[in-house]
């Protein structure tokens, strides 16, 4: 889902306020903001409750037992299982009517231990209809996440979506029958003429259906009209297996706009479109030699062996009848694969511009970055950058986490703002320069989370959106020798706008349903509060090696699968070897507020020489280790970091330092990494010094 810096996401959800709410998607803005020290901080409570160190370091919390598919060190077990959905597809777009009709046969695989009598899918398209639970919680003036069929959120609600549904049969056990199934909502029940039984059982699901594309589909899919023609961004385009886990069973929250929760499997799908259109989708086009002339061929060809982006399709060609090759009827199916994923999307248009680069990964496996864009998006300040933003994302959280997985990576331009599928994403035609970056550097990330680790999105947002903002960070800031690196300024912007969602009276903690959290807060909540604890915690808790180390075993292991919280918290603290539960208590569950005070600074038997004894106070709920930088008459300048375990007993404690000299002055937080909501009690200086 889109992003923009922290600093924006942050402004954006903390300072509009309600208004936020009220404005349909926008690409993100390229001007900066202001440098720490023009951000005013808001004053922190007059009277801040007593710290009590018992109910932060509390040993119980978090201890609750896991079932036993998941171990206690937060691995799959050696009895874990995980369904599977397969799907074939064929579909055709009616570009005049705006409308998807297609085919999908569905192969699912039960490999749990249980025996279903009857299974769920999704339908997220009825989202759209006038009379869905989305229509209904959608505010009058509309929002990004509304059920709207368009930009205008009241005239959205007579837009004519949904799945319409022709047939819909089953194959189990040899028979084939037409299916006894009801549609409830977003969700489809088919209720088997027996049950599937354990360990392997396979149903095949085979549907024929249709539906209209929104022209704004709660910036997940939609329609932009160009100069040059339409394009078109279809996702979330056919019925889809719900997941049944080994944690709750059936998972069928309704689609209220929260995102996805999905089995993994094979796809193989085929995109019947006008002939002068160029399509881009996930996975694999197996059929270039079909649907692609042979100056596209060769340059497709160039680019899977060149470092520099090479032009596919230019600006200059999309009028030219040249560039697209006949067809009968003047139609074309373009065939794509997609290996072991979670999901699929497409864009269509013939208003499309292409260009792409070969990407270099670690084992040296080829892959594709691409974009797609409308010729009036072209320029060295936006879209004609895209794909050295696609491959250089890709290329660093390949190196630093996980190999990306998919055989090519496609960016799309058109009406959605910001929005991820396996190996393709839609982001603003319009963005530009740094919020270029951003979009396309989140919008990719995604596909470690939840692309590989399947975590649930419709639950856990912080698990995808949080994760994936912290790995923007790092990409951010080595992208291009730092050419974008103030949008990753943790310490100078972060800390500072973290503590206005801290003072927030209403602000929703990370650890809460994306249906319930407000939709004011759900920038503050799951993205940046979750991103900037991580960071913290590689930072200023664990240290780069040991969290590293961590956060790649975490990926490994649940590559692929679907991890809970509780086996996110305990492979940290497994393979790291840190009890992390009091972090993880204050971050995620709670806002609590960090205060850290230096309060007196005396000296051993009043003798500078034979050390100083400092005293420091932990005044918020919340803790944190301590960074404190010593000054003495001489010169001298120290930093002394001091563990979080220093507050297990209490909120006041006094260290000894090695002085020589008289001190001139103790800083608390020297870096403003931490978001401390009182800076004013960070400092300690000597009275001479204020004199």
């Amino acid at each position: 889902m889109k992003k923009l810096s922290f600093t924006k996401l942050l402004a954006a959800a903390l300072l509009l306020g309600p208004l936020a709410q009220a404005q349909p998607a926008q690409p993100a803005r390229t001007t900066q903001p202001p440098p720490a020290r023009q951000i005013p901080l808001p004053q922190p409570p007059a009277n801040l409750p007593p710290y009590n160190a018992r109910v932060l370091f509390s040993p119980d919390y978090l201890n609750q037992v896991g079932p036993a598919t998941r171990t206690a060190g937060g691995q799959p077990a050696a009895s874990y299982w995980q369904n599977a959905a397969d799907y074939q597809i064929a579909a055709s777009l009616d570009e005049k009517a705006a409308r998807v009709s297609a085919t999908v046969a569905i192969t699912y695989t039960n490999n749990s231990p249980d025996a279903l009598p009857f299974v769920w899918l999704q339908l997220d398209q009825n989202l759209f209809r006038s009379d869905s639970r989305g229509s209904a919680v959608t505010p009058v003036a509309g929002g990004r996440f509304g059920n709207g069929g368009a930009r205008n959120g009241n005239s959205a609600r007579n837009f004519p979506g949904g799945d319409s549904l022709q047939t819909v049969s089953i194959e189990l056990h040899g028979k084939k029958v037409k299916a006894n199934y009801r549609v409830s909502d977003t969700r489809m029940q088919i209720i088997l003429p027996e049950a599937m039984k354990p360990h392997g059982d396979k149903l095949k699901i085979s549907i024929a259906y249709g539906f209209n594309i929104p022209e704004y589909g709660s910036d997940r899919l939609g329609r932009l009209q160009t100069k040059n023609g339409e394009v078109f961004e279809v996702a979330q385009w056919y019925p889809r297996m719900a997941v049944y886990d080994d944690v709750e069973g059936w998972n069928t929250l309704p689609y209220l706009t929260a995102e996805f929760y999905l089995e993994y499997g094979n796809f193989d799908y085929t995109i019947n479109v006008p002939a002068s259109f160029l399509v881009g989708g996930s996975g694999e086009l197996v059929n270039g030699a079909e649907v692609l002339t042979g100056a596209q061929q060769r340059r497709l060809a160039q680019a899977a062996t060149s470092d520099k982006t090479v032009l596919v399709r230019g600006p200059e060609e999309v009028t030219q009848a040249g560039s697209r090759p006949g067809g009968k009827n003047g139609r074309l199916t373009w065939h794509f694969k997609c290996q072991r994923a979670r999901d699929v999307a497409w864009a269509a248009s013939a208003a499309f511009a292409w260009d792409a680069a070969k990407m270099n990964l670690p084992s040296g496996r080829k892959s594709l970055a691409m974009s797609l864009y409308p010729a009036e998006a072209a320029g060295d300040s936006a879209w004609s950058r895209s794909t050295e933003y696609v491959k250089k994302s890709i290329e660093f959280n390949s190196k630093q986490w996980y190999e990306f997985t998919y055989p090519a990576a496609t960016n799309v331009a058109g009406i959605v703002g910001g929005m991820e599928y396996p190996g393709i994403v839609f982001c603003g035609a319009k963005a530009k320069k740094g919020g270029l970056w951003g979009v396309t550097d989140h919008e990719f990330g995604h596909n470690w989370f939840p692309m590989i680790v399947g975590s649930n999105e419709r639950k856990y947002p912080w698990m995808d959106e949080g994760f994936n903002t912290f790995i923007n960070l790092l990409s951010t800031k080595a992208f291009n020798n730092g050419e974008y690196r103030d949008l990753a300024d943790v310490e100078g912007r972060t800390a500072p706008f973290a503590v206005y969602g801290l003072l927030a009276p209403d602000a929703d903690v990370p650890y809460t349903v994306p249906d319930v959290t407000q939709a004011r807060n759900l920038g503050f909540a799951a993205y940046s509060k979750t991103g900037y604890g991580l960071y913290l915690l590689r930072q200023e808790i664990l240290g780069p090696e040991r969290f590293d180390y961590a956060f790649r075993s975490y990926i490994q292991r649940w590559a692929f699968k679907h991890p809970t919280p509780r086996d996110f918290f305990r492979t940290m603290n497994n393979v790291a070897g840190e009890d992390l539960t009091w972090f993880y208590h204050e971050w995620f569950f709670e806002n609590w507020l960090l205060d850290q005070a230096v309060t007196t600074v005396t000296y051993v038997n009043q003798d500078p020489a034979k050390g100083a004894l400092i005293t420091i106070e932990n005044r918020g709920q919340a803790a944190m280790p301590v960074t404190a930088e010593v000054k003495e008459t001489n010169g001298k300048t120290t930093t002394v970091h001091l563990p979080v375990e220093i507050w297990q007993r209490g909120g006041t404690w006094t260290f000894r330092y090695n002085s020589t000299t008289p001190l001139t002055q103790v800083t608390l937080n020297p870096t403003n990494i931490l978001p401390d909501v009182n800076r004013g009690n960070n400092v300690w200086r000597a009275q001479s010094m204020t004199e």
